[in-house]
């Protein structure tokens, strides 16, 4: 009896998912750029359609159109006026420290959303999906809370052993799942979100149970004891600013992760694996091993950012520390497009709507609106189809996908 034959749509169909998969992957700017770009005007639309005095005013368009136009132009810049406000420099303060803290604001919240972002870019250089970093750093804040309240050290020898300690719990969370997908099979998605759960549990545990290393002394609340000041992240700019050291690890969070993916034999079989896991193999490289050291690797940032949230605190930790640092870093590492000078900068917009959205909030406009902007900005991102549409961009090709490889071949080679 003849076998029936393979349809040949099937291939077809594979290739143009893998093709959409990398374009996602690729991070080409322009793109990216646009999709910024659409996300705020999306915004701005529903700053203008929920604001009730622009409202009122359109109810009269046509006894007073130019009034209606001006309420919808104020509006919009008043709200986004607002976030510069709030994220850069403060135009209506009175002196030069009280017009730059926004910026140091800005700084404060992006530097564990770099350092996490960090983490899961590698893990798409390597051709995984790393949505643990929640977990990973809760692992993280439980190593550095240990030991930041229960051994006493000198100081910076103290901060330095804490820092250490939130990074190899977090390796060591990461390391897991890395076992579990090259020995198993399991898939990585899977298992980081479940491990986020463990870990977010484990975590509470701790901070509930009297006896547990974290539980504080006294009160209803679940938190932590308050760590020695010799473990602490030091103020940077000095007491008028709330940033910190934390600043100093994402500046060489950014460095490793540059020298590391750009420079290094290493990063080099990370990419390779990335780019074809099967060419890979053929090659020699342990693609197994591969894939154990990608996660670890991954949870080490995670594990930066978890010591930047539980050493920055002048109080102890609660269940809500994470504050969403680990989801943010998907949008993050993707709005990066995965590379180093990507990601700050996604580190730093996505910093800025952190500081920025009190000050919209007492302009009048929702600071859910900035919620909405971040979700447009990874759709658009996520579907490249969309963007191309709207702004009719050419199709990437093949041969695009090809002189992309042969460059970047030949700057390792050079």
């Amino acid at each position: 009896m003849t076998p029936k034959k393979i349809p040949s749509e099937i291939p077809a169909v594979d290739s143009k998912a893998n093709s959409v998969l990398r374009e996602i992957m690729s991070g080409d700017p322009v793109r990216i750029g646009l999709s910024i770009l659409l996300g705020f005007f999306i915004g701005a639309v529903f700053m203008v359609v929920f604001n009730e005095d622009v409202v009122k005013s359109w109810s009269n368009f046509g006894a007073d159109p130019s009034y209606a136009l001006s309420t919808v132009w104020w509006t919009i810049q008043d709200g986004y006026g607002a976030l510069f406000s709030g994220s850069v420099f403060n135009l209506g303060a009175d002196n030069f420290i009280d017009g730059i803290r926004p910026l140091t604001e800005t700084l404060r919240f992006a530097a564990p959303l770099i350092m996490a972002g960090l983490g899961v870019a590698l893990t798409f250089r390597v051709g995984l999906f790393n949505i643990g970093a929640t977990g990973q750093i809760m692992v993280g804040l439980a190593g550095a809370t240990f030991v930041s309240t229960r051994l006493h050290m000198p100081a910076i020898i103290h901060m330095l052993v804490a820092v250490l300690a939130a990074v190899l719990c977090a390796m060591v969370w990461g390391i897991i799942v890395g076992i579990l997908k090259a020995r198993t099979g399991a898939h990585e998605v899977i298992v980081t979100i479940m491990m986020n759960y463990v870990a977010t549990s484990l975590f509470t545990f701790f901070l509930r149970n009297p006896g547990m290393l974290l539980e504080a002394s006294g009160g209803g609340t679940p938190k932590s004891d308050h760590p020695d000041g010799t473990a602490k992240l030091g103020a940077l700019l000095g007491p008028d600013f709330n940033l910190h050291y934390g600043l100093i690890l994402a500046v060489l969070a950014v460095f490793i992760y540059w020298w590391l993916m750009e420079r290094s034999t290493f990063g080099y079989r990370f990419r390779m694996v990335g780019h074809n896991a099967t060419a890979a193999r053929a090659a020699g490289i342990k693609v197994e091993n591969t894939f154990i050291w990608a996660l670890a690797i991954s949870a080490a940032f995670a594990g930066l950012a978890a010591a930047n949230q539980g050493l920055s605190l002048d109080g102890g930790l609660t269940t809500s520390i994470e504050a969403g640092i680990g989801f943010d870093a998907i949008t993050v590492a993707l709005l990066g497009g995965s590379r180093a000078g990507g990601v700050v900068m996604a580190g730093l917009l996505f910093g800025a709507f952190k500081a920025g959205s009190s000050s919209m909030q007492f302009a009048g406009v929702s600071p859910e609106v900035l919620g909405v902007v971040k979700a447009l900005i990874v759709l658009f991102i996520a579907a490249p189809p969309i963007i191309r549409a709207l702004y009719r961009l050419p199709v990437p090709g093949p041969k695009i996908y090809e002189a992309a490889k042969k460059a970047k071949e030949a700057k390792v080679i050079k």
